[in-house]
């Protein structure tokens, strides 16, 4: 019975989505083009348990998936009492250098190519300084929040990252960065997005969650990697490593088919016990 009711409800809010309430700029300099900003999404009152996730929506750093990776995923965590942040981050709206070619994927084996699990398949200086400027606007968007926390009913202690593909590079590498404590994640969740830039693990680390396919080229290597840093460090990690399904993950009904589809509900089943929701 309780499966079947996930699975309803996960269907139902595959067909629904969430409309923001609020909507904020972020810092940005007067000759940037691209305005970096956070659209909130606030359960009812009545529902609220103090939780805020930022959604770092996946794209390849060139688009945003919002629909699924953000306002569906606030219509699930709002039915569960949990503000949903959505973070709109810089962009790559450039080209690749001429010439410049991808290296070639390798599968999650071989873990040797990706050392402090930088999976980057492609570094270059103007990608490199796109990534590091949707970093300063996750540190932005969690400072904000905390700013907020009271006129949204929420814990200053109680606020993390949740990041899709590309937007989970962007949420560890805000994480790692992040010196100031008012920009500190108190959790990092990272579904099937590896670093793509080289960790040092913070000095207070925040638990950690990720989620990938074992198949994905690439990803899946650079996550193992991932936990693996983060393990080394004395910090708190946990790593599903799915054996089947397809990725990048969207909402999906619980049909006991895959491994894969019980990511969300791995998700909330997480934050709960981390004590960070009811």
């Amino acid at each position: 019975m309780i499966r079947s009711t996930f699975s309803f409800i996960i269907g139902l809010l595959c067909c629904l989505t969430a409309q923001a309430q609020q909507i904020y700029d972020l810092p940005a300099s007067k000759t940037d083009t691209y305005k970096p900003s956070i659209q909130v999404f606030l359960p009812s009152a009545d529902k609220a348990n103090g939780c805020a996730v930022i959604l770092c929506p996946g794209g390849g750093m060139r688009a945003l998936s919002w629909n699924t990776d953000v306002e569906q995923m606030a219509t699930l965590l709002n039915e569960r009492g949990i503000a949903a942040i959505g973070l709109k981050y810089h962009l790559n709206t450039g080209s690749f250098p001429q010439g410049m070619k991808m290296e070639p994927m390798v599968d999650v084996t071989h873990l040797e190519r990706f050392p402090q699990a930088d999976a980057n398949p492609m570094h270059y200086p103007a990608g490199d300084s796109i990534l590091q400027l949707a970093a300063n606007d996750a540190k932005a968007a969690i400072r904000l929040v905390r700013q907020h926390a009271q006129d949204w009913h929420l814990s200053t202690q109680k606020i993390g990252y949740l990041g899709f593909s590309a937007g989970g590079g962007v949420a560890i590498a805000a994480t790692i960065q992040a010196t100031d404590p008012a920009e500190r994640p108190d959790f990092l969740c990272t579904n099937f997005g590896p670093s793509l830039m080289p960790v040092q693990v913070p000095n207070p680390a925040p638990p950690l969650l990720i989620m990938t396919r074992a198949e994905h080229p690439n990803v899946a290597a650079g996550l193992v990697n991932l936990f693996l840093e983060w393990k080394k460090a004395g910090a708190n990690a946990e790593l599903h490593l799915y054996g089947d399904g397809n990725g990048p993950y969207t909402l999906m009904p619980q049909t006991g088919h895959t491994t894969t589809e019980s990511w969300s509900q791995q998700f909330l089943l997480w934050l709960q016990a981390k004590g960070f929701m009811k």
